[in-house]
């Protein structure tokens, strides 16, 4: 199955690169399912695709000028914090409640994304957040990452856009930044606790690295309005096929 898998990967890095989310929520299936791989090693492996991916995804951003490196740098520092407290606190609770609280949480942030679509350009499409906000947001958004156990740019892309002022295409590349550090030290924390088959890791993240670099390439030539709402749709589909499979079990 190596090379449907390594066909479906391309998906992983044009989600990240054009979008600057998504990877997660396809690497896992798609080495899971189609790679035949265990959950433990599917989600092991998975941390490392999507570092990779994402690391590699900067590079087009970042020479367009797309990356806004201070507030890249903060959001995901304080993002990791955030996500061991996040984590710790998940134990508390029933994990279907958090996955209703997850659906939901994207349904209200689609809506906020598709509403922005529609307005006017930003004031300051490429401003740096300050320090105060940087930490607090990210903080928040890891700890939300770490709750719920999923979201990644799902989450990072709305909190800059609709609370850091960024346009769609700066937070965009600015948050692959935040899930390069995320995901490597996601990966740290899996260190023993997995086998992984790293022939079929490296190579998936080579095919989806292509696939980060063309989606990054295309980031410039569309509108952010198509952009924003792209990403919305694709957000509300998440959230429908998680309350569906939640609310119907």
């Amino acid at each position: 199955m190596l090379p449907l898998t390594l066909a479906l990967s391309i998906l992983i890095g044009i989600s990240l690169g054009l979008l600057g989310g998504g990877g997660s929520i396809l690497t896992v299936p798609i080495l899971s399912y189609v790679a035949g791989m265990a959950p433990k090693a599917a989600i092991a492996s998975s941390l490392v695709v999507v570092a990779i991916t994402s690391a590699v995804g900067v590079i087009p951003h970042a020479r367009a000028g797309r990356v806004m490196w201070r507030t890249g740098v903060l959001f995901g520092a304080a993002g990791m914090v955030g996500a061991y407290v996040g984590g710790r606190v998940s134990l508390l609770f029933p994990v279907r409640a958090l996955m209703i609280a997850f659906g939901v949480m994207m349904l209200v942030t689609a809506l906020a994304m598709l509403r922005r679509a529609s307005q006017p350009r930003p004031a300051c499409v490429a401003c740096e957040t300050q320090l105060g906000p940087a930490l607090v947001q990210g903080f928040l958004v890891g700890t939300v990452t770490g709750l719920l156990g999923v979201g990644g740019g799902f989450v990072i892309v709305p909190a800059m856009v609709l609370f850091g002022g960024l346009a769609m295409e700066y937070a965009v590349g600015t948050s692959l930044v935040v899930i390069a550090m995320n995901s490597l030290a996601g990966f740290l924390g899996h260190i023993g606790d997995a086998q992984i088959d790293w022939s079929t890791t490296l190579a998936v993240s080579g095919v989806a690295a292509v696939g980060a670099w063309l989606g990054g390439r295309l980031v410039g030539r569309i509108d952010r309005a198509i952009l924003r709402t792209t990403f919305g749709v694709l957000i509300i589909i998440v959230a429908v096929v998680v309350l569906v499979k939640q609310l119907g079990s």
